[in-house]
């Protein structure tokens, strides 16, 4: 049966990987992210596309209001929007606490706000029963090191999954975390990564590799099967080895 999927931030790296998977099980896909040119080149066959910022409540509006027009109601809804502020215009000045100041609330804004704006403006429409929601977390939320302001943000998402499983259990509708660690060919270290960085992120997993978009976009469609159903409230983490679940 058709699914209808929604999937933020699904222009670039997991996001569009998720987008791809799920086309090619025949759902149809929402692809919404802030940058229409990028969306509308995403190769991901009938996917409609929004262009919207997620973290600006009428935008969200806009997009509840094209997701009812489109839709009417959401299988399942995938959390890919944020990053660490790379696309954002830089800080003017050089005051420190401006500074400060600009890396928590731009990681927020990206990060927690686009997330939780989103799941509230569609929360109505998700499918009772069988309904989905999936966050993409970090393995920063778990370490606190890097950007600890984008780690910060991406550990906000778990609480709030937990309510927000509470919430709607009892309508049949799963919520749950995926984390990944480091995930090769996606835009998050910019143009490029530092190689000694890199060979230390392999190193710290047990499979010896570096994980891909496609490794995470296949644990979300796992999670939006009917085979997981009995799984909500979980953070499921997708880093080789190289943090253990606790």
């Amino acid at each position: 049966m058709t699914r209808n999927v929604v999937i933020s931030g699904g222009g670039t790296g997991i996001g569009l990987a998720a987008a791809q998977v799920f086309a090619a099980d025949g759902d149809q896909v929402l692809l919404l992210g802030r940058r229409g040119d990028v969306l509308e080149r995403a190769p991901v066959p009938g996917a409609l596309t929004y262009a919207a910022d997620l973290a600006d409540p009428e935008a969200v509006r806009g997009v509840a209001g094209f997701v009812g027009r489109e839709f009417g109601a959401v299988d399942v809804l995938i959390h890919c929007a944020g990053g660490n502020g790379l696309l954002e215009p830089p800080v003017g000045g050089d005051d420190p606490l401006d500074a400060v100041a600009r890396s928590w609330t731009v990681n927020f804004r990206l990060n927690l706000l686009t997330a939780a704006l989103l799941t509230e403006a569609l929360r109505e429409r998700l499918a009772e029963p069988g309904g989905r929601v999936l966050f993409l977390s970090s393995i920063a939320a778990y370490r606190g090191h890097g950007q600890v302001a984008y780690a910060a943000a991406k550990a906000g998402l778990h609480p709030y999954a937990h309510d927000l499983a509470r919430r709607l259990g009892p309508h049949g509708i799963t919520v749950n975390v995926v984390a990944p660690g480091y995930i090769e060919d996606t835009a998050f270290f910019g143009d490029g990564i530092d190689e000694d960085l890199r060979t230390w992120l392999v190193e710290e997993t047990l499979n010896g590799r570096a994980g891909t978009p496609g490794d995470v976009a296949a644990t979300l469609h796992w999670l939006a099967s009917p085979g997981a159903a009995h799984i909500t409230s979980q953070i499921i983490q997708v880093n080789g080895g190289a943090e253990r679940g606790h």
